[in-house]
């Protein structure tokens, strides 16, 4: 069972947005044991799109489509299917009521362009999408599938957590398949292959573990595909056994981050002070629903001026040890603390790049501090000579620290 995935859209192809739909798809995919043999950009072209449709069915049995479904005069993917597919466009009444719901109490957006999103390709299966007015469509075409679907990124999660996936699984036989995954902390990925050749070199049939590299960590997923939850745990345990000696976590959500913020999460209020990681610590965190419940707020503290001002950090400290250092960290985060009566501070001071660095303190260097009721702690790090990685480093690191100091202050 394999999979293409194609994304419509000059913004892609242009570089003026992330193309966040493709992982997203292919991760969704993954979910039910179908491989995504390949990945298609093509640019808002009847004809551009047509060729990668007709390239994605040689190459799979299920297309999932996204972009160029809306009411504006470039969103021209519907027309291109019902091309290829040979049929014209015909009005559905379901997706105009599902249109004209979406616009209630503002009927006056239903005329004009709005309109036309009630005319669909004969012959597909329309699915509602309830998170915007353009529906997705169902084809089917000698035993394959075309999924088409808006590009909006919410809008098209929605509809393939909500529907998509249930249906793919209905129409398809798809293998189970089941991971495990661990952070493997302070090592390189070359080093840790190197540990774990022999571990790979036996793993039995349905069995496969994959290195995924991280600013902080790199991440193992232990692959299982139709193999006994039971071999899957043992071999498990045995990966485990072979990172004897070194620091890991075992992984419980989809990916790491997602892991990391829903422990955060636990742990109690919290605020950030950052400097040189100039809010992404807060960004994080803030990513995740419901970070208003525990999370109360950040200072982006760049200038000596802020850190002594909103922060409460010492101008003895600022002058006699520098702006990075850990007597400033640990202000940073008791600061934080008692500006915004959090349970728990963490704070960030370093060089992040490219230059400032010197011989005592290269670029790179980070002190990250953690600060709860029962006191205080700082740590040094040295990441690299990379601006973002130094920032994405230091974020998470922060934050790992935070809820390892949390644990510990049980």
């Amino acid at each position: 069972m394999k999979a293409c995935i194609i994304t419509i859209g000059d913004e892609i192809l242009l570089g003026q947005i992330l193309d966040t739909n493709s992982r997203y798809m292919a991760g969704a995919l993954a979910s039910l044991g179908i491989a995504t043999a390949k990945m298609l950009s093509v640019t808002d072209n009847k004809e551009e799109i047509k060729k990668a449709v007709k390239e994605g069915f040689e190459a799979a049995d299920l297309i999932l489509v996204s972009g160029g479904l809306g009411p504006t005069k470039d969103d021209i993917t519907k027309n291109a299917l019902a091309e290829y597919f040979g049929v014209g466009l015909v009005y559905d009444e379901q997706v105009y009521n599902w249109v004209k719901r979406y616009f209630k109490g503002k009927e006056e957006k239903l005329k004009g362009c709005n309109m036309g999103q009630a005319y669909i390709p004969a012959g597909c299966t329309a699915i509602e999408n309830k998170k915007g007015t353009a529906c997705a469509m169902w084809f089917e075409k000698d035993g394959k599938v075309l999924v088409s679907m808006p590009g909006v990124p919410f809008e098209l999660e929605d509809l393939i957590s909500r529907d998509i996936l249930a249906r793919i699984k209905g129409k398809f036989n798809c293998g189970e398949i089941s991971y495990k995954m661990l952070g493997v902390y302070d090592i390189a990925e070359s080093d840790l292959a190197n540990r774990l050749a022999d571990y790979e070199d036996n793993l039995p049939a349905g069995l496969s573990l994959a290195y995924l590299p991280s600013p902080a960590y790199v991440r193992l997923r232990l692959t299982g595909k139709g193999v006994e939850p039971d071999d899957l745990e043992k071999y498990f345990d045995k990966l485990k056994q072979e990172l004897s000696g070194l620091k890991y976590s075992v992984i419980c959500a989809s990916n790491a981050l997602d892991d990391l913020l829903e422990k955060i999460a636990q742990i109690g209020t919290l605020s950030a002070a950052e400097s040189c990681t100039g809010g992404n610590i807060s960004a994080m965190i803030t990513s995740r629903a419901g970070a208003s419940k525990y999370y109360l707020g950040s200072v982006t503290a760049y200038s000596n001026d802020v850190k002594e001002k909103l922060l409460g950090v010492k101008r003895e400290s600022l002058e006699r040890y520098g702006a990075v250092s850990e007597a400033v960290a640990l202000e940073m985060a008791q600061g934080i603390r008692a500006l915004t009566g959090s349970k728990w501070g963490v704070a960030t001071t370093g060089i992040a790049g490219p230059s400032g660095g010197s011989a005592e303190k290269p670029v790179g260097t980070v002190w990250i501090a953690v600060s709860g009721p029962k006191g205080s702690k700082a740590e040094r790090f040295v990441f690299s000579a990379v601006r973002e990685r130094n920032i994405g480093k230091a974020s998470i690191k922060a934050l790992e620290m935070l809820l390892a100091f949390a644990c510990e202050s049980k």
